[in-house]
């Protein structure tokens, strides 16, 4: 499973492979990244860490839905 960030850099907001030098995409907004990325982990198996402006993990995403390891009954 590829692991995958959303951060703030600089002026834009970027989605990075985790492990990787550059960027795979960037935005201007965390919303407008945040939908970008949806669309390309769509058919990946890759877990997605959106983080704060300050540097916090605010939200884990699994792709898809049925990787998740942390799914339970109920």
């Amino acid at each position: 499973m590829d692991n995958y960030h959303i951060k703030k850099n600089q002026q834009r907001w970027e989605l990075v492979k985790e492990g990787a030098q550059r960027a795979s995409k960037a935005a201007a907004t965390k919303a407008e990244i945040t939908q970008i990325a949806s669309e390309f982990l769509q058919g990946k198996t890759a877990s997605l860490k959106i983080h704060k402006e300050d540097g916090t993990i605010q939200e884990e995403r699994t792709f898809p839905r049925a990787a998740d390891p942390r799914k339970t009954k109920g």
